[in-house]
């Protein structure tokens, strides 16, 4: 069964931008892609491990930081207290999803609008 993980918060540190999960990442790997969840308003990053993957969910509220992090072409990582891992892809794959749901109505209205007024 795959495992979801919520961030609580985003800050900016040492050129970096941390996303802050609500439990333990250890263990896991980042998988280099991110889909999206329209019914939860999220990205979704994948990690994995031997047992499956787990969903990293990065929902409204930290969207302008990552349109920040986008823009200034900053490293994502995802910390859980002192276990951090660099999301690799992280700003090319958000770039590729961000153009892609841009006026798609796939993804549905509310989606499609949120996405373009933040980012």
């Amino acid at each position: 069964m795959n495992k979801r993980i919520t961030i609580n918060k985003a800050n900016f540190l040492d050129s970096k931008l941390y996303l802050h999960a609500s439990e333990s990442i250890s263990g896991l790997s980042p998988a280099e892609q991110i889909l999206v969840d329209s019914k939860e308003f999220s990205f979704v990053y994948i990690m994995e491990n031997h047992e499956g993957y787990t969903y990293i969910e990065m929902n409204e509220p930290i969207w302008p930081l990552l349109k920040k992090g986008l823009e200034q072409k900053i490293p994502v990582w995802v910390l859980f207290e002192d276990d951090q891992k660099e999301l690799t892809n992280f700003n090319e794959e958000l770039n590729d999803l961000i153009n892609n749901i841009r006026g798609n109505s796939n993804y549905g209205a509310e989606m499609v609008t949120k996405v373009e007024e933040i980012f």
